[in-house]
């Protein structure tokens, strides 16, 4: 699975993308509780978008390791 990250993300993990067979989630919910235990930091963001080939997806939505995943942070602006 390639997971690609967006601002705070991409520096709390420290590189734009992420190719780790490790992740083993079958959803968008578990993928983000993993991201917690091997990123802490992640636990500090009010809210994470998630895309699965290019479409926002649910916590529900289904991840194999053949996705592209988006990990989008919370966005503040003026």
């Amino acid at each position: 699975m390639k997971i690609l990250l967006f601002g705070i993300a991409k520096d709390i993990v420290g590189n734009q993308f992420l190719e780790d067979a490790s992740f083993k989630a079958q959803n968008v919910a578990e993928l983000k509780q993993e991201l917690i235990q091997k990123y802490p930091e992640f636990a500090k963001l009010s809210s994470l978008a998630v895309a699965v080939d290019e479409e926002y997806a649910g916590d529900e939505q289904q991840i194999s390791a053949d996705n592209e995943i988006a990990i989008i942070p919370p966005v503040s602006g003026g």
